[in-house]
């Protein structure tokens, strides 16, 4: 499955974002979907992930009860509903796939897209 992560862009602290992410490819209804930031200087880490059936979301700590992670079957889109934003959330965002029961550990995903940058400045 390829995935094209696209909805990054500058903006203040406070404020919001909506990154979606398009595969093509493949049975997206079959993949539990993630999303993945690295910050400048960092290991790219875990934001949040869902099951293939758009349930059973999980969230980082670090974004809990501010970001919100959905799933469409239809459009074969994953979003990544980001509001509150703050100067640390800055970094490059990617969408992954995964076959995997364990769709919140991110040596599971196997398909990757190319990251979208996320600016939040203060």
């Amino acid at each position: 499955v390829q995935l094209q992560a696209s909805g990054g862009g500058l903006v203040q602290a406070g404020g919001s974002l909506r990154l979606s992410c398009a595969a093509s490819g493949g049975t997206f209804s079959n993949y539990n979907m993630g999303w993945f930031r690295r910050a400048p200087g960092k290991e790219r880490e875990f934001v949040a992930a869902v099951r293939r059936s758009n349930t059973g979301p999980r969230y980082a700590d670090s974004v809990k009860g501010r970001f919100t992670i959905s799933k469409s079957n239809t459009k074969n889109t994953v979003y990544l509903q980001m509001s509150s934003l703050k100067p640390e959330d800055t970094a490059v965002y990617y969408c992954a796939a995964t076959s995997n029961i364990n769709y919140a550990h991110i040596a599971n995903y196997h398909y990757w897209g190319q990251g979208t940058q996320v600016t939040v400045s203060s």
